[in-house]
């Protein structure tokens, strides 16, 4: 069957969307709202809704271009797998020491994210590698298996390996999977000579503990969704949107979901910069407002910025030092936690705080009439006239502005 249109999936925390691109330039969109429980099922849908306006079978598609927040959203919204960390020995607060810094240096109450790895599930290994990556303490092997009761009392889903100068000699992290995998086979394990072969420690982990944080999600997800894909027909390749803005397989996306954390706004980004070219407009500043997150980019010389660290979940809005970084190739983001389903609530000073928790999609703000009972973004922009009831949701969902009023 020939080849006849390429199909686009977004997956945001409220929304899935759908763009299919025919043969002759023409473009065809659907809008689903997310699945939470099952992200793969209103992949399928919006997939089939668009196929259907388009008159075209899955097997004329010929490629599947993916982009999705669930990664971000995970390590934003703290969804994602539970966690433990081998360090070397002697190392075990550099997760939580992080900078020793201030990034607010006159807030008295200055507080960080926590670590997503607590301080009982970060585990010491005896051993060390110098910068050039000569072993100056061989691996304790019995230490290492000293641990694996611990790892499994406390029902670990997925563990991170971080030991010091590992991009230099990968060997000590490596027996210890090795170790680890023999005796708990089904635990996900993310080595940070692996996900983050460079130096600098705590960027390293911090990086490596956020890719086990969420490759246990992702790799479900993607596993349901490509055999969702075939079984109903689709053929051709499948390709994920890095955080850098390029593709990647699914197997190498599984491995290391950590490179698709800004994956959807990456997308987005790319998608400014075309239409900078295109308008012949070199200086732009994209606005990406999605269910969760708001993202935005500075598009410079008809390319968007990029960097080698980002930090996600930052605690002070707009302040350097107060996320987690991620040591991965990005588009340069400012992210926030506030997106169209982000809560708003008053706190105990009376204050009203926006996100960073997201109603989603089920059941979501309230204005959906799917059952949410809290007041969101959305439900305030539907109340003071900013979103046109017609055009709700590309006329997919007739709002329930009288649960929006009761909701605040």
């Amino acid at each position: 069957m020939a080849r006849r249109a390429r199909l686009a999936v977004d997956i945001g925390g409220t929304f899935t969307d759908i763009a299919l691109e025919l043969a002759d330039g023409a473009l065809v969109t659907a809008k689903t709202l997310t699945t939470p429980a099952a992200p793969e099922d209103g992949v399928v849908a919006g997939a089939h809704e668009a196929l259907a306006k388009a008159g075209l079978a899955p097997g004329e598609i010929g490629v599947v271009i993916h982009g999705t927040t669930l990664a971000t959203n995970a390590l934003i919204e703290k969804r994602g797998a539970k966690v433990a960390l081998l360090v070397t020995e002697g190392h075990r607060d550099s997760l939580e020491m992080a900078y020793e810094n201030r990034f607010e240096q006159y807030d008295v109450n200055i507080d960080r994210p926590p670590p997503l790895v607590p301080r009982w599930l970060r585990l010491p290994i005896r051993e060390r590698m110098n910068a050039k990556g000569e072993a100056l303490i061989p691996l304790d092997e019995s230490n290492v298996s000293v641990v694996i009761p611990t790892i499994e009392k406390e029902g670990v889903e997925s563990l991170a390996i971080g030991f010091l100068h590992s991009y230099a000699n990968s060997a000590h992290e490596n027996r210890a999977a090795e170790i680890i995998a023999r005796a708990l086979p089904r635990l996900s394990i993310s080595l940070s000579s692996d996900v983050a072969p460079e130096i600098r420690e705590y960027e390293r982990q911090t990086t490596t503990v956020a890719n086990a944080y969420v490759r246990p999600l992702m790799e479900r997800y993607l596993r349901a969704l490509l055999s969702a894909l075939r079984e109903r027909g689709f053929a051709c390749p499948f390709l994920l949107v890095t955080s850098g803005g390029g593709l990647c397989t699914a197997e190498t996306a599984a491995r290391h979901p950590v490179r698709l954390v800004e994956s959807g706004p990456a997308g987005g980004a790319v998608l400014a910069a075309s239409l900078a070219r295109r308008m012949n407009i070199a200086e732009l500043l994209s606005f990406d407002m999605g269910g969760t997150t708001a993202k935005m980019c500075l598009i410079d010389g008809f390319e968007p910025s990029t960097a080698r660290v980002f930090e996600v979940d930052r605690s002070y809005r707009f302040k350097k030092g107060s996320g987690l970084p991620i040591r991965i190739p990005v588009i340069e983001l400012v992210e926030i936690g506030a997106g169209g389903g982000s809560i708003a609530q008053v706190d105990a000073l009376k204050r009203v705080n926006v996100g960073p928790q997201s109603a989603g999609a089920d059941p979501g703000p309230a204005c959906y009439g799917r059952g949410g009972k809290r007041f969101t973004v959305t439900d305030a922009d539907l109340m003071a006239g900013r979103i046109l009831p017609e055009r709700f949701a590309g006329g997919t969902i007739a709002p329930a502005i009288d649960a929006a009023a009761a909701s605040c």
